[in-house]
Protein backbone atom coordinates (compact mmCIF):
# COMPACT_ATOMS: atom_id res chain seq x y z
CA UNK A 1 0.00 0.00 0.00
CA UNK A 2 1.04 3.45 -0.47
CA UNK A 3 0.59 6.54 1.42
CA UNK A 4 0.78 10.47 1.23
CA UNK A 5 1.76 11.55 4.72
CA UNK A 6 1.58 15.36 5.94
CA UNK A 7 3.22 14.99 9.29
CA UNK A 8 4.26 17.71 11.63
CA UNK A 9 7.41 18.81 12.29
CA UNK A 10 8.56 20.86 14.97
CA UNK A 11 12.58 20.75 15.98
CA UNK A 12 11.84 21.86 19.34
CA UNK A 13 9.46 23.57 21.84
CA UNK A 14 10.57 26.85 20.85
CA UNK A 15 10.53 26.52 17.32
CA UNK A 16 8.17 26.99 14.82
CA UNK A 17 6.46 23.74 13.27
CA UNK A 18 4.96 22.86 10.13
CA UNK A 19 3.65 20.02 8.06
CA UNK A 20 5.77 18.18 6.25
CA UNK A 21 4.96 16.10 2.58
CA UNK A 22 6.57 12.65 2.91
CA UNK A 23 5.82 9.68 0.36
CA UNK A 24 5.36 6.31 2.33
CA UNK A 25 5.62 3.47 -0.22
CA UNK A 26 5.20 -0.59 -0.22
CA UNK A 27 3.57 -0.51 3.44
CA UNK A 28 2.02 -3.77 4.65
CA UNK A 29 -1.54 -3.76 5.29
CA UNK A 30 -1.03 -5.55 8.60
CA UNK A 31 1.83 -3.19 9.40
CA UNK A 32 0.34 -1.18 12.73
CA UNK A 33 0.81 2.55 12.09
CA UNK A 34 3.84 2.75 14.64
CA UNK A 35 5.48 0.30 12.68
CA UNK A 36 4.05 2.31 9.47
CA UNK A 37 6.11 5.38 11.37
CA UNK A 38 9.35 3.05 11.56
CA UNK A 39 9.24 2.06 8.24
CA UNK A 40 8.88 5.34 7.22
CA UNK A 41 12.09 6.79 9.65
CA UNK A 42 14.20 3.61 8.56
CA UNK A 43 14.08 5.38 5.03
CA UNK A 44 14.67 8.77 6.20
CA UNK A 45 17.74 7.06 8.23
CA UNK A 46 18.73 5.90 5.11
CA UNK A 47 18.62 8.61 3.30
CA UNK A 48 20.80 11.23 5.75
CA UNK A 49 17.19 12.70 6.97
CA UNK A 50 15.94 13.31 10.25
CA UNK A 51 13.55 10.96 11.04
CA UNK A 52 10.32 11.81 12.91
CA UNK A 53 10.22 12.21 16.75
CA UNK A 54 7.14 10.03 18.20
CA UNK A 55 6.46 8.46 21.62
CA UNK A 56 6.05 4.48 21.90
CA UNK A 57 6.51 1.94 24.52
CA UNK A 58 4.07 -1.08 24.89
CA UNK A 59 2.76 -0.84 21.40
CA UNK A 60 -0.66 -3.23 22.74
CA UNK A 61 -2.60 -0.91 23.45
CA UNK A 62 -1.97 -0.73 27.44
CA UNK A 63 0.30 2.25 28.03
CA UNK A 64 -1.18 4.95 26.29
CA UNK A 65 1.99 7.09 25.21
CA UNK A 66 1.73 6.41 21.55
CA UNK A 67 -0.50 9.55 21.71
CA UNK A 68 -0.75 11.50 18.07
CA UNK A 69 -3.91 12.44 15.90
CA UNK A 70 -4.41 11.09 13.09
CA UNK A 71 -6.63 12.61 10.37
CA UNK A 72 -7.90 14.89 13.13
CA UNK A 73 -9.07 11.85 15.02
CA UNK A 74 -6.90 11.66 18.76
CA UNK A 75 -5.52 8.30 18.63
CA UNK A 76 -6.76 7.27 14.83
CA UNK A 77 -9.60 5.88 13.70
CA UNK A 78 -11.37 2.96 15.59
CA UNK A 79 -11.39 2.72 19.82
CA UNK A 80 -8.23 2.31 20.32
CA UNK A 81 -4.13 3.80 20.72
CA UNK A 82 -2.33 4.66 17.96
CA UNK A 83 -0.45 1.12 18.04
CA UNK A 84 -3.84 -0.49 17.40
CA UNK A 85 -4.66 1.34 14.24
CA UNK A 86 -3.73 -0.69 11.32
CA UNK A 87 -2.92 0.55 7.82
CA UNK A 88 -5.67 -1.66 6.25
CA UNK A 89 -7.72 1.06 7.74
CA UNK A 90 -6.72 3.12 4.96
CA UNK A 91 -7.62 3.49 1.54
CA UNK A 92 -4.56 2.61 -1.02
CA UNK A 93 -2.77 5.97 -2.26
CA UNK A 94 -4.83 8.18 0.25
CA UNK A 95 -3.16 11.38 2.08
CA UNK A 96 -2.83 10.80 5.97
CA UNK A 97 -2.12 13.78 8.11
CA UNK A 98 -0.49 12.89 12.00
CA UNK A 99 0.26 16.00 14.21
CA UNK A 100 0.58 15.95 17.89
CA UNK A 101 -2.08 16.27 20.55
CA UNK A 102 -2.92 20.59 20.28
CA UNK A 103 -3.43 20.97 24.23
CA UNK A 104 -2.11 24.02 25.83
CA UNK A 105 -1.30 21.68 29.39
CA UNK A 106 0.56 19.41 27.13
CA UNK A 107 3.55 21.22 24.94
CA UNK A 108 4.74 19.81 22.28
CA UNK A 109 8.45 18.64 22.41
CA UNK A 110 9.45 17.73 19.34
CA UNK A 111 7.65 16.42 15.84
CA UNK A 112 4.62 14.18 17.91
CA UNK A 113 6.20 14.34 20.96
CA UNK A 114 4.50 16.02 23.63
CA UNK A 115 4.88 16.59 27.24
CA UNK A 116 1.73 14.81 29.26
CA UNK A 117 3.13 15.22 32.64
CA UNK A 118 -0.15 17.66 33.50
CA UNK A 119 -1.45 14.16 34.15
CA UNK A 120 0.94 12.61 36.14
CA UNK A 121 0.96 16.22 38.50
CA UNK A 122 -3.04 15.36 39.14
CA UNK A 123 -2.33 12.16 40.36
CA UNK A 124 0.19 12.98 42.39
CA UNK A 125 -2.06 15.81 43.56
CA UNK A 126 -4.65 12.71 45.16
CA UNK A 127 -5.11 9.61 42.90
CA UNK A 128 -3.80 7.35 45.54
CA UNK A 129 -4.48 5.81 49.06
CA UNK A 130 -2.45 6.10 52.12
CA UNK A 131 -4.48 3.05 53.25
CA UNK A 132 -1.75 0.13 54.31
CA UNK A 133 -3.62 -2.64 52.41
CA UNK A 134 -0.72 -5.34 53.48
CA UNK A 135 -1.25 -8.98 51.40
CA UNK A 136 -3.95 -9.21 49.22
CA UNK A 137 -6.92 -10.59 51.32
CA UNK A 138 -8.95 -13.43 50.30
CA UNK A 139 -12.00 -12.43 47.47
CA UNK A 140 -14.66 -13.66 50.23
CA UNK A 141 -13.83 -11.25 52.95
CA UNK A 142 -13.89 -8.62 50.79
CA UNK A 143 -17.25 -7.14 50.93
CA UNK A 144 -17.85 -4.87 47.98
CA UNK A 145 -20.66 -5.22 45.63
CA UNK A 146 -20.15 -7.19 42.20
CA UNK A 147 -21.70 -4.12 40.71
CA UNK A 148 -19.70 -1.70 42.69
CA UNK A 149 -16.24 -3.61 42.14
CA UNK A 150 -17.16 -3.60 38.14
CA UNK A 151 -17.69 -0.33 37.66
CA UNK A 152 -15.04 0.56 39.92
CA UNK A 153 -12.74 -1.42 37.62
CA UNK A 154 -14.19 0.23 34.58
CA UNK A 155 -12.95 3.24 35.37
CA UNK A 156 -9.66 1.72 36.81
CA UNK A 157 -9.14 0.90 32.55
CA UNK A 158 -7.95 4.75 32.31
CA UNK A 159 -4.20 4.58 30.84
CA UNK A 160 -3.93 8.64 31.03
CA UNK A 161 -2.86 8.11 27.22
CA UNK A 162 -4.67 12.44 26.94
CA UNK A 163 -6.64 11.22 23.93
CA UNK A 164 -9.82 13.01 25.73
CA UNK A 165 -8.10 15.97 25.99
CA UNK A 166 -7.15 16.20 22.85
CA UNK A 167 -10.73 15.33 21.43
CA UNK A 168 -12.08 18.17 23.71
CA UNK A 169 -12.81 21.02 21.95
CA UNK A 170 -12.51 23.17 25.59
CA UNK A 171 -8.81 20.80 26.28
CA UNK A 172 -10.60 19.23 29.11
CA UNK A 173 -9.13 16.47 31.93
CA UNK A 174 -12.32 15.53 33.20
CA UNK A 175 -12.67 12.63 31.74
CA UNK A 176 -9.32 11.36 33.38
CA UNK A 177 -9.96 13.13 36.64
CA UNK A 178 -12.97 11.89 36.41
CA UNK A 179 -11.94 7.83 35.75
CA UNK A 180 -9.85 8.21 38.76
CA UNK A 181 -11.95 9.86 41.63
CA UNK A 182 -14.73 7.46 40.52
CA UNK A 183 -12.17 4.42 40.89
CA UNK A 184 -10.95 5.60 44.39
CA UNK A 185 -14.33 6.46 45.39
CA UNK A 186 -16.10 3.57 45.14
CA UNK A 187 -13.72 1.17 47.14
CA UNK A 188 -12.79 0.84 50.46
CA UNK A 189 -9.70 1.69 50.59
CA UNK A 190 -10.12 5.51 48.91
CA UNK A 191 -12.69 6.35 52.05
CA UNK A 192 -9.88 8.15 54.06
CA UNK A 193 -8.90 10.54 51.43
CA UNK A 194 -12.32 10.94 49.70
CA UNK A 195 -13.27 14.46 49.94
CA UNK A 196 -9.55 15.72 50.04
CA UNK A 197 -8.13 13.80 46.78
CA UNK A 198 -11.13 15.38 44.33
CA UNK A 199 -10.44 19.00 46.10
CA UNK A 200 -6.80 18.43 44.88
CA UNK A 201 -7.18 16.84 41.80
CA UNK A 202 -9.59 19.38 40.61
CA UNK A 203 -7.26 22.37 42.06
CA UNK A 204 -4.48 20.61 40.11
CA UNK A 205 -6.19 19.79 36.71
CA UNK A 206 -7.74 24.12 37.26
CA UNK A 207 -4.10 24.77 37.93
CA UNK A 208 -2.44 23.00 34.63
CA UNK A 209 -4.77 25.08 32.67
CA UNK A 210 -7.22 22.23 31.60
CA UNK A 211 -10.87 23.46 29.84
CA UNK A 212 -14.05 22.66 31.90
CA UNK A 213 -16.39 19.72 31.11
CA UNK A 214 -19.00 21.02 28.11
CA UNK A 215 -21.30 17.92 27.34
CA UNK A 216 -19.63 17.40 23.79
CA UNK A 217 -18.88 13.45 24.44
CA UNK A 218 -15.73 14.26 22.09
CA UNK A 219 -13.55 12.33 25.26
CA UNK A 220 -15.88 9.19 25.14
CA UNK A 221 -16.01 8.87 21.50
CA UNK A 222 -12.09 8.78 21.60
CA UNK A 223 -11.12 7.24 24.48
CA UNK A 224 -9.15 3.98 23.64
CA UNK A 225 -10.00 2.04 27.14
CA UNK A 226 -13.99 2.78 26.50
CA UNK A 227 -14.54 4.80 29.62
CA UNK A 228 -18.04 6.28 30.01
CA UNK A 229 -18.50 10.18 30.13
CA UNK A 230 -20.83 9.15 33.07
CA UNK A 231 -17.52 9.55 35.40
CA UNK A 232 -17.40 13.11 35.16
CA UNK A 233 -20.98 12.96 36.73
CA UNK A 234 -19.57 11.53 39.30
CA UNK A 235 -16.68 13.67 39.64
CA UNK A 236 -18.79 16.45 39.69
CA UNK A 237 -20.84 15.25 42.52
CA UNK A 238 -18.12 13.68 44.79
CA UNK A 239 -16.57 17.36 44.52
CA UNK A 240 -19.72 18.92 45.49
CA UNK A 241 -20.21 16.43 48.25
CA UNK A 242 -16.39 17.63 49.78
CA UNK A 243 -17.53 20.92 49.44
CA UNK A 244 -20.16 20.59 51.70
CA UNK A 245 -18.14 18.05 53.70
CA UNK A 246 -15.33 20.84 54.56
Amino acid sequence: MNFHLRIWRQEHADALGSFQEIEAHDIPGEASFLEMLDIVNNRLIQAHMIPVAFDSDCREGICGTCSMVINGIPQGPGRGAACQVYMRSFLDDSTITIEPFRVKAFPIIKDLVVMRSAYDRIIEAGGFITEHTGGAPDAAITLIDKKIADHAMDAAACIGCGACAAACPNSSAMLFVGAKVTHLSLLPQGQPERSERVRSMVHSMDSEGFGNCSNYYACEAVCPANISASVIATLNREFLKSQIRS
